[in-house]
């Protein structure tokens, strides 16, 4: 059975890895091997890495940077809030789910790029469009996983706001909210993913400015290490962007118990402090460590 690695030594690992992989691309592209795959026609991880630092050096790059992101947070933010408030009411609403549930059907499963067309023709700006694709790459998984999430919480709970005098914004605040919050977060994971991979789309086909419009831009002039400077850009910009989303999920969700995984053995549970509450030799009940006398 295996030691667990220690923090320190799972980041070397990690890093091992990604040097690993680079060093493969780097011994392939540089010996020109073409066996099926033709690895000659790739630039060289220094090509790259030489493109890379000249496009950092000029304007242009931190400009398409800001764009992208800004069309992303735009998208996603809007895809965020309307995706929640719509996935509760669809839930908790019969009415709701008859009037909205058949339309949003019939639209959820259109690739959001392939709503480009519609955006150019209804938005009076390329920028309006693209924010529009974006939110809507996004705004789908978060409707649907908040829905379902929404709809497996535990009629018990809401029961027990009910007894405890508490209304309908009670029970949405204390028990809905909460309690679907763990599929929400897995909806806004899987959204702010898609929506990078529309967003770059959108931008290569109608944007002015952005990762992506500079990626295609680099690609028409067969400037192959620009290409992958912007595959990197976008490679680094998703991964940030989705542990940011995954980071602000589990400190709004501490309150979950956590799983630790352990290299060879069982996975260890958060322990049941429930059975640990002490009880009142009197009332029988049981009552908080700070609370004895």
């Amino acid at each position: 059975m295996s030691r667990p690695l220690p923090k320190a030594g799972r980041y070397a690992l990690r890093a091992a890895s990604l040097a690993i992989a680079l060093g493969v691309w780097q011994l392939l592209t540089s010996l020109d091997i073409d066996l099926w795959l033709r690895f000659s026609q790739f630039p060289t991880v220094t090509d790259v890495a030489s493109a890379f630092a000249d496009r950092l050096s000029g304007p242009d790059y931190w400009t398409d940077l800001t764009d992208s992101l800004t069309r992303i947070l735009t998208g996603f933010l809007l895809a965020a809030v309307l995706g929640v408030a719509t996935g509760v009411l669809i839930a908790r609403s019969r009415l709701a789910e008859d009037l909205l549930g058949p339309v949003l059907e019939v639209v959820r499963p259109i690739p959001a790029i392939a709503l480009v067309p519609v955006a150019i023709l209804l938005f009076p700006s390329n920028e309006q469009g693209i924010v529009f694709i974006t939110f809507t790459a996004a705004f789908f998984p978060v409707l649907v996983s908040t829905r379902h999430a929404v709809r497996a919480l535990t009629p018990v709970w809401e029961e027990a706001v009910l007894t405890m005098g508490g209304g309908r914004w009670r029970i949405l605040a204390s028990v809905v909210l909460p309690g679907a919050l763990p599929g929400i977060f897995g909806g806004l994971s899987v959204g702010i993913g898609v929506s990078w991979i529309c967003v770059i789309s959108a931008e290569m086909i109608s944007g002015q400015y952005g990762v992506g419009y500079r990626t295609w831009q680099d690609y028409t002039v067969v400037n192959y290490a620009g290409v992958f400077v912007g595959m990197v850009t976008i490679g680094v910009l998703g991964w940030v962007t989705s542990t940011a989303v995954e980071l602000l999920g589990r400190r709004l969700t501490r309150w979950l118990p956590r799983t630790s995984y352990v290299g060879g053995r069982t996975p260890r549970r958060a322990r049941d402090t429930s059975a640990a509450v002490p009880v009142s030799p009197r009332t029988k009940e049981g009552i908080p460590h700070d609370q004895l006398v």
